[in-house]
C-alpha cells in the first residue's frame, strides 16, 4: 500500500510538474487574449458602424473626435447643482496667473464649476420629455447647454465653428460617455450654405462671432483674427422625420440668420415645433446688420407668437 500511494504521488507531481502547467497557462491566456480582441473588435466596429451611418444622414460629415488633435492643458470638473450632473472642459483659462479664469480658482478651493445658466433651464425644459428626440446647440461653444441634455439621454445636434472649442467639447463627449448621444458640426449655422468669414479673439473663445465688431464688443483691447469656417443652413441638416425638442442659439449677434436657415423647423406645427431659446442682443444683432424686431417678426411669421425675456436670452413657444 506504501508502494502505491508513493506511485499515486508521482502522478499527482507529474500533473503538476512545469511542462504541463505552462501549456495550460498559455493556453487559457490565448484564449483570453482571443476573446477580449473579439470582443473589442465587436465593440469598436458597432460603435464605427453607428457613425458611418450617422454620417450619411448628414450633408457635412461630423467632426471626428478621434482625429482631433489633443488639447492641452485639460482643466475639467464636474458642474454645481443640477439634477443630472455632467463635467465639461474649460476653453477659456483666463490671464494666468494674473487673472485667472473664476471656475480654476474653485478647482482650487475643491470646488465644483459654477453651474451656467443655460445648463439648469435646459434640464428643467426637458425633465418630463420623452428622451428619443434631438436637442440642437447652435453656438456649443464648450458643450454646457449639449452635455446638460446628453446625459439626460437626449440626442444632441451641436454646431461650434472654433476648433478651440471643439477639442473641449471632445474632452467633455469622453468625461460624460456620451458619444454614442452626440453629433459635432464644426460649422457655423447660417441661412446659406458655403463658407463665411469669422472672427475669433485671442485668449477668449467665448466671444467669437461672425461680426468683428460682436466679437470685440466686449472685449476691445484683444486681439482679432479672421478665419475661414463653413457655414449651414439648420434645414439642411436636421431630417424633416426628426423630433426637435429644443433649439437653443447663441451665436452672438447672427441669430437673426440661424432662424432664417431653419424656417422649416420653425414652421413646424404647434405639437412638433421646438421650444426656441436665443441671445437677444440688441448691440450684437446691430452688428450684424439685424435688430430684435426684426426676429421678433419673422419669429411670427412662423408661428411662434409667445416670447418672454429671460435676462438676454428669449424663450418662445408656439400659442
Amino acid at each position: 500500500m506504501a508502494n502505491t500511494w508513493r506511485r499515486d504521488n508521482n502522478k499527482a507531481a507529474r500533473l503538476l510538474s512545469s511542462k504541463p502547467l505552462v501549456s495550460f497557462l498559455i493556453l487559457t491566456l490565448s484564449l483570453y487574449v482571443t476573446f477580449t480582441y473579439l470582443s473589442t473588435s465587436s465593440s469598436s466596429i458597432a460603435v464605427n458602424t453607428i457613425h458611418r451611418e450617422q454620417a450619411h444622414k448628414f450633408p457635412i460629415p461630423p467632426f471626428d473626435c478621434h482625429s482631433s488633435r489633443q488639447a492641452a492643458p485639460i482643466i475639467a470638473n464636474t458642474v454645481e447643482n443640477l439634477k443630472y450632473p455632467f463635467i465639461y472642459s474649460l476653453a477659456d483659462l483666463g490671464s494666468l496667473p494674473e487673472k485667472p479664469h473664476k471656475n480654476i480658482v474653485r478647482l482650487l478651493k475643491g470646488k465644483p464649476f459654477r453651474k451656467p445658466d443655460i445648463s439648469a433651464t435646459i434640464q428643467e425644459l426637458l425633465e418630463a420629455r420623452s428622451r428619443n428626440a434631438f436637442v440642437v446647440d447652435v453656438g456649443a461653444n464648450v458643450g454646457m447647454a449639449s452635455f446638460a441634455a446628453a446625459v439626460m439621454g437626449f440626442r444632441v445636434l451641436a454646431f461650434e465653428p472654433v476648433f478651440e472649442n471643439l477639442q473641449r467639447i471632445c474632452d467633455g463627449i469622453w468625461f460624460n460617455r456620451v458619444r454614442e448621444l452626440m453629433t459635432v458640426f464644426e460649422a457655423a449655422a447660417s441661412d446659406r450654405n458655403g463658407n463665411i468669414t469669422f472672427h475669433k479673439l485671442v485668449g477668449r473663445l467665448d466671444n467669437s462671432a461672425v461680426s468683428a465688431t460682436g466679437a470685440k464688443l466686449a472685449f476691445k483691447s484683444n486681439e482679432e483674427i479672421a478665419i475661414q469656417v463653413r457655414s449651414i443652413p439648420l434645414d439642411d441638416v436636421i431630417p424633416e422625420s426628426e423630433t426637435v425638442l429644443l433649439l437653443k442659439i447663441d451665436v452672438q449677434g447672427w441669430e437673426y440668420h440661424v432662424l432664417k436657415g431653419a424656417k422649416k423647423l420653425l414652421s413646424r406645427k404647434k405639437s412638433e415645433a421646438p421650444y426656441l431659446i436665443y441671445e437677444e442682443d440688441e448691440r450684437l444683432l446691430q452688428a450684424s446688420n439685424s435688430s430684435a424686431k426684426e426676429i421678433r417678426e419673422f419669429l411670427y411669421g412662423v408661428g411662434y407668437t409667445h416670447c418672454t425675456q429671460h435676462g438676454t436670452d428669449a424663450h418662445c413657444t408656439k400659442s
